[in-house]
């Protein structure tokens, strides 16, 4: 058989999520060569799955080899919950909560007049960081979210506080990350950064990630404020003049429930979802979550005192 006869390899293309993936899987390679006390902030949201799920390719056929951490504001959706719980225990994963709740009690924080809990977390968190030794700390930040993240580089220190300071970040050159930090420092972790949405929703439809049901379409209990669907429940109600409908709804993001809505979907598959985030004009979290409306720099704020 001559060179000319003989079969031709055939070689896929490599595709932009190929390429995202690829990318992920090195940077969580690269925090378990560099750092001694990784974990993985998981809130269950699509995003954090999305992490775990990258972190278990990365390191296959072993198991992940880094702890999870939850801050829980007391006011998180159920189905949020529920699957966390199965996650850890189908995974066989060490999970760490820090609870909102726990310092309410016994008054190291105080509720907000308006009542959401999400600019609560700091604190629980940097305690939490502290009181475990992490030295690097992996969040599902995307640059598309919102203007402060898009500042953000993938390897992010934090001083001795906890602190961001947008104005002393390092060079990620040719995909070289510097992990370098002082005792009491740590570093944030995004390996999403580069990913947007739409991204997300195209590597969970391609790989098949299972996600709380909230994410697709189920009818719910809403009332609209501030341009928002507010779910009905313990943590959100009604005001006068606000009108409780029956509506067919999806989460976008999921938080703190008196501060994050729905939007009106009858999207009930990844595919669906796709075409839907696709044909948006707005982030996710501009469109979503309240605690962003506060001012323009609201999250910079809050990343600047130690916030995801």
């Amino acid at each position: 058989m001559t060179a000319v006869d003989m079969p031709q390899a055939t070689i896929s293309p490599v595709t932009e999520l190929d390429a995202l993936e690829s990318e992920s899987i090195h940077v969580f390679r690269e925090v378990a060569a560099e750092f001694e006390r990784p974990v993985i902030l998981f809130s269950s949201g699509k995003d954090s799955i999305v992490m775990l799920h990258l972190a278990r390719k990365a390191f296959a056929p072993a198991g992940v080899p880094f702890s999870l951490l939850h801050v829980d504001t007391g006011h998180n959706f159920s189905e949020v919950l529920d699957y966390r719980d199965a996650t850890v225990d189908a995974l066989g994963l060490r999970l760490e909560v820090a609870r909102v709740e726990d310092y309410l009690a016994d008054g190291r924080l105080r509720e907000r007049s308006d009542g959401t809990r999400n600019p609560l977390q700091t604190i629980p968190l940097l305690d939490a960081i502290n009181a475990h030794r992490f030295d690097a700390v992996f969040g599902g930040g995307r640059r598309d979210e919102e203007r402060a993240r898009a500042k953000e580089r993938i390897f992010s220190l934090r001083d001795e506080f906890g602190q961001w300071d947008p104005r002393n970040q390092r060079p990620e050159l040719w995909s070289l990350y510097n992990g370098k930090h002082k005792p009491g420092e740590h570093v944030r972790v995004f390996p999403l950064s580069n990913w947007t949405e739409l991204d997300v929703w195209s590597y969970i439809a391609r790989e098949g990630i299972a996600l709380p049901s909230i994410y697709y379409a189920h009818e719910r209990d809403v009332f609209e404020r501030d341009g928002m669907l507010l779910a009905v429940g313990p943590y959100s109600q009604p005001r006068s003049g606000e009108t409780v409908e029956r509506r067919v709804v999806r989460y976008r993001t999921v938080g703190d429930m008196s501060c994050t809505g729905a939007v009106a979907s009858t999207a009930s598959s990844p595919a669906e979802v796709v075409v839907e985030v696709a044909a948006s004009e707005l982030t996710e979290r501009g469109a979503t979550r309240a605690d962003d409306r506060v001012s323009e720099a609201a999250m910079e704020d809050r990343k600047r005192e130690g916030y995801f």
